[in-house]
């Protein structure tokens, strides 16, 4: 049976996220910004962050006092980080919904950072039927808990949905719980994707 529901992804699929340019005004350089970054672990920080912890919180385990206050500022700061829309994106999410086709959201985003985020991307909170946050719930893809309370939410069966996410690993897990998945790495290849299930 074909999907009939879509639930995407928002970062790397409808939203651009750049983290090093909350430091844009710290650093002389973007490479500057990066090292930083992988001085003190921040994709580490980053995902403990989408699982509910706080940046002041893990902040205070840096040993450098700059370094605390640099990670302590990442939430005031976020909204520069996620400027731009991937607008390819965007126009298929509004054609789904022109066909009545019911839109939902799964995403790996701190619950602290998510209001900024909406700052800079209000249709965020506007445009999905059933959303789950992974730092609100304190669960983040991989895990396949994720995709079930998204179902148990939208009161949809796993074989209703087709899920889009720019990584494989989601893709997959997505796909062990029974979903069907599209791994997002253009706007332009999910058109075809939708398409050919019928989607668009």
């Amino acid at each position: 049976m074909s999907p009939s529901i879509v639930v995407f992804d928002i970062g790397g699929v409808l939203v651009d996220w750049q983290p090093h340019l909350a430091w844009a005004d710290e650093f002389a350089t973007e490479a500057e910004a990066r090292a930083f970054m992988d001085r003190i672990a921040f994709s580490a920080r980053n995902l403990r962050g989408d699982n509910g912890e706080r940046f002041a919180d893990m902040a205070l385990e840096l040993e450098d006092p700059e370094d605390q206050r640099r990670l302590a500022a990442y939430v005031s700061n976020y909204a520069k980080t996620v400027q731009h829309s991937l607008q390819g994106t965007w126009d298929i999410l509004d054609e789904l919904k022109a066909k009545s086709v019911p839109v939902h959201g799964i995403t790996n985003w701190s619950a602290e950072t998510w209001p900024e985020g909406l700052k800079a991307h209000p249709r965020l909170a506007e445009v999905f039927g059933t959303l789950v946050i992974s730092g609100v719930e304190g669960v983040i893809k991989p895990d396949p808990r994720i995709f079930a309370i998204l179902c148990e939410r939208a009161g949809v069966a796993p074989s209703d949905c087709v899920f889009i996410d720019d990584s494989p690993k989601n893709v997959d897990s997505a796909k062990a719980a029974g979903w069907d998945a599209i791994h997002f790495t253009s706007p332009e290849a999910l058109r075809t994707a939708l398409t050919t299930r019928g989607l668009l």
